[in-house]
């Protein structure tokens, strides 16, 4: 057993070497700085649909490996960043994008929230005006009153 302590840690270290390496590994190859900028920007903008809340730069997501290798083709071919967009819109549908179009399919993503903000604040002025109309006089008469008084005082004798 203790022949065998001084190889744990080299076992350990060629275990993790290629994952560690593998890692590391990043397939862009551009020829020009330029184009891998546009690139990381379109990774950035650009979002992976099967992960929801993630870009494509973040998602480890199959599809996402894909589309990011289609972007490379694209930048490749000499597409503009406007035609690669148009590209994906035109297979993925809005969703691909962060910043979806300001166009009538999305009306309600732009302008719900600020309408559901409008009706809490709404809600919330009806609420407060009725507890504060209901905290006035409650219409109990003189003789009402009187009357109470009187049967308080009673319960006290006994």
């Amino acid at each position: 057993m203790t022949t065998w302590l001084p190889l744990i840690p080299l076992l350990a270290l060629l275990a993790f070497s290629p994952t560690v390496q593998a890692a590391g590994v990043d397939p862009t190859n551009f020829e020009k700085p330029e184009l891998e900028e546009r690139y990381r920007g379109l990774l950035h903008e650009l979002r992976c649909t099967v992960c929801q809340n993630q870009s494509l730069a973040d998602s480890d997501a199959g599809l996402a490996q894909d589309l990011r290798r289609e972007l490379r083709t694209q930048i490749h071919a000499g597409s503009s960043d406007d035609e690669i967009i148009d590209y994906m819109v035109s297979r993925y549908g809005n969703f691909v994008l962060y910043r979806p179009p300001f166009s009538p399919a999305t009306y309600l993503l732009w302008i719900g929230p600020f309408v559901l903000l409008g009706l809490g604040f709404v809600a919330l002025y009806l609420t407060s005006r009725g507890s504060r109309q209901g905290t006035g006089t409650t219409g109990v008469d003189s003789a009402a009153r009187q009357r109470a008084r009187r049967l308080l005082g009673e319960g006290k004798d006994v």
